[in-house]
């Protein structure tokens, strides 16, 4: 098994946020809560990418940034709706996810 490291975001309601990652091509994989109506915690990948995503308040801090490298970063783009940004390093979006957590988006390396 590879090692892997998988933030944690804060979202206040984890069925929204996870329609919205979809739209990233993320699917989700799991969800657990401890009882009904206590918060969610929802695993969503992307091929090899894995995020947490957190209603428990104490797991992560609002306005969080990642960095999610792509093959397809106009795609996403214009899924979005936004205009690709020429980097030194390379082309790259950013983008806020419902809850204010910011994903910058730029190509594979």
């Amino acid at each position: 098994m590879e090692e892997t490291v998988s933030p944690i975001l804060l979202v206040k309601d984890a069925a929204r946020a996870v329609e919205w990652y979809e739209r990233l091509g993320f699917i989700k994989q799991s969800e657990h809560r401890f009882e009904p109506g206590l918060p969610a915690f929802v695993t969503i990948t992307r091929g090899p990418v894995r995020i947490f995503l957190s209603e428990h308040k104490g797991d992560a801090r609002p306005d969080t940034l990642i960095y999610l490298s792509v093959r397809n970063v106009d795609e996403v783009a214009a899924e979005f709706g936004v205009p690709v940004e020429e980097a030194p390093w390379g082309r790259e979006i950013e983008l806020r996810d419902p809850d204010s957590n910011r994903i910058r988006i730029g190509p594979v390396h």
